[in-house]
């Protein structure tokens, strides 16, 4: 029986606004003195952390490893927009009509990164977490993307960021299907930060970011649900190697 495609318009939107909502009110307290104790222990934790050889060690590692890894995607992923592969018939987007959503997934991304980025500046072990677990993360979407040749779903509608797009060199890139960077990413950030409203806001963050990118039709429906699987396995062996770290600057 033939289903006619889900119109969806207003509900991208809805969703991110409550999320970039969330995320702003769980930020830092406004008033003069929380500022002051706040950049206080901030200066605290980073001297007593920097102070630790290994954390130092890991730190410089981690950067070192990312700088080669952000030197190394844009050729790869012109090479993989190149060659050929398979077309997935997919149930779920067969059902959605195609929808350029790229300003709330934009916001959604970036709000949730700006999250995580001031709990790192608070704590310089989630820093640490999160750079380990990303570059684990970019090692496993490197790997499938190689392994597993597919070519964009049909309708797909370009998405418009120009900060994730420098990544990807001089083309748009369409091919880095398997799976969906956006809502792996979105998951690990869930995964590292700790306050309970942080997590809330984060795990929101990546349902929205995961609808989004297939109401955009730029992922089949199995790169989104293998996207936390595999943020998990990243998160899992970054906090093995830098566990030893977390318990030692408590």
């Amino acid at each position: 029986m033939f289903c006619h495609p889900v119109k969806i318009k207003k509900f991208p939107i809805f969703c991110t606004s409550l999320t970039a909502l969330a995320i702003f009110f769980i930020g830092p307290a406004n008033n003069d003195s929380s500022q002051i104790m706040y950049y206080t222990t901030v200066k605290q934790n980073w001297s007593g952390a920097i102070k630790y050889g290994l954390f130092k060690k890991q730190l410089i590692c981690g950067f070192v490893l990312l700088a080669a890894l952000f030197v190394i995607f844009p050729y790869f992923f012109q090479y993989i927009q190149k060659r050929e592969g398979y077309v997935l018939g997919d149930f779920v987007l067969e059902r959605i009509k195609a929808h350029d959503v790229s300003i709330p997934l934009f916001i959604t991304m970036w709000c949730t990164a700006l999250l995580i980025t001031t709990r790192a500046i608070f704590k310089p072990y989630v820093l640490l977490l999160f750079l380990w677990a990303f570059i684990f993360l970019s090692a496993f979407r490197i790997t499938c993307i190689w392994l597993v040749a597919l070519n964009p779903p049909p309708g797909l509608i370009p998405v418009s960021d120009p900060i994730t797009n420098l990544v990807y060199g001089k083309s748009f890139v369409t091919k880095d299907l398997f799976f969906s960077g956006h809502t792996a990413a979105m998951f690990l950030i869930f995964l590292c930060l700790e306050k309970k409203w942080d997590k809330i806001a984060a795990l929101a963050a990546t349902v929205v970011v995961g609808i989004l990118v297939l109401i955009q039709h730029i992922h089949y429906t199995i790169d989104v649900v293998a996207a936390p699987i595999f943020a998990f396995l990243s998160y899992y062996i970054a906090r093995k190697i830098t566990g030893r770290i977390n318990a030692d600057l408590q």
